[in-house]
């Protein structure tokens, strides 16, 4: 089968067949299998911005940290399913989880959680997936107690970063520019 080019359609479903769960100890092995696929961002393991510190950490030692963080109930992120396959993931979880995110963070502030990546295949890009996440991020953010919501996107026209989503997509939920984190990251927040 030919792999789909960057100008291909991206593959069609309906977004009323997707499912969001958080990940947790029941759903870690879903977690996993979306990470080990080709393609997806198993060089990561989202652990980019919740460790500290300059020196290189092995693949198999993020994978390792965030399992770790997983089995110790700590809120990492969320899945999207469609026909009971994982297929996505929205990093959404108490700032406090995080490095430092921005320059400007108010590190006395609580009630913030961040939104800081998105994963999406290829395959399903442009389909209106990762909208679909981030409402759901959301959602669950302010169920779980959130006061405010912190997210760091880009432009669309950045060569970098693209994985923290886009600000206009946020910007059409409500969220309010707050500042900038480096020179391509904008703060976004939104308050319940």
């Amino acid at each position: 089968m030919p792999k789909r080019s960057n100008a291909s359609p991206a593959e069609k479903f309906d977004l009323a067949d997707i499912r969001f769960t958080e990940v947790t100890r029941a759903t870690r092995g879903s977690f996993e299998t979306l990470f080990d696929q080709p393609g997806a961002p198993k060089y990561c393991w989202c652990m980019a911005w919740r460790h500290s510190g300059p020196e290189h950490i092995p693949n198999d030692e993020k994978k390792r940290r965030m399992m770790a963080l997983v089995d110790a109930g700590t809120p990492v992120g969320m899945l999207a399913r469609i026909g009971g396959k994982t297929v996505a993931w929205c990093s959404v979880a108490p700032r406090e989880t995080y490095r430092r995110l921005s320059k400007q963070q108010d590190d006395s502030e609580t009630g913030v959680w961040s939104i800081v990546c998105f994963y999406v295949p290829r395959a399903l890009r442009g389909g209106g997936l990762a909208s679909a996440l981030l409402d759901a991020a959301i959602d669950h953010a302010f169920a779980k107690g959130a006061r405010v919501i912190e997210a760091y996107p880009v432009d669309e026209a950045s060569p970098s970063y693209r994985f923290m989503g886009f600000r206009d997509m946020f910007a059409a939920r409500g969220f309010r520019e707050a500042g900038m984190a480096g020179s391509r990251r904008h703060v976004m927040r939104l308050e319940h």
